[in-house]
């Protein structure tokens, strides 16, 4: 009886630290990097291979872009609004400043300057942009919300996305 007794405590004790099991730490700027670079690579895809599958790659299920005319696009709204789209005549690039990232890591969020550029024209729109992430169960990154705005000031001095 005493075996049976001492074996359920030792039982109930694995099954406790098992439980217990501290999370690794999280590296803030290890994961401020990360995400940086996936920005940059969905910025280097939407010039290699079209906005339109950028932003496909990258968009969460129930991502929401926030479009000048439009009202907010959500989820399947936003993916329909994608597909529609069409990038041929232009190219979408853009180059994040800074990211943020939650203590938890499973949020985040980029900012940076973007560049359109019409494939018929040499001018070029210059704008802003945030876009907000949110971590996968697979460890990767999609964006759940993304806006931009146009027109940046003449006097802005326009370094190439």
């Amino acid at each position: 009886m005493r075996f049976c007794a001492i074996l359920v405590l030792v039982l109930l004790l694995a099954c406790n630290n098992k439980n217990q099991e501290k999370e690794k730490p999280v590296n803030l700027t290890e994961e401020k990097l990360a995400l940086m670079k996936v920005d940059a690579a969905f910025s280097d895809m939407s010039v290699k291979k079209g906005m339109k599958a950028a932003f496909m790659e990258y968009i969460d299920s129930n991502g929401v872009m926030l479009r000048p005319g439009y009202t907010p696009l959500v989820g399947a709204g936003a993916i329909d609004y994608l597909l529609q789209s069409n990038d041929t005549g232009f190219t979408l690039s853009w180059k994040p400043q800074t990211a943020f990232v939650s203590a938890s890591a499973d949020m985040g969020y980029t900012y940076g300057i973007f560049a359109l550029a019409p494939n018929k024209s040499d001018s070029i729109t210059f704008g802003t942009y945030v876009s907000i992430w949110k971590k996968q169960k697979d460890g990767k990154w999609k964006f759940v919300l993304d806006s931009g705005n146009e027109g940046l000031s003449e006097n802005f001095n326009h370094p190439q996305p």
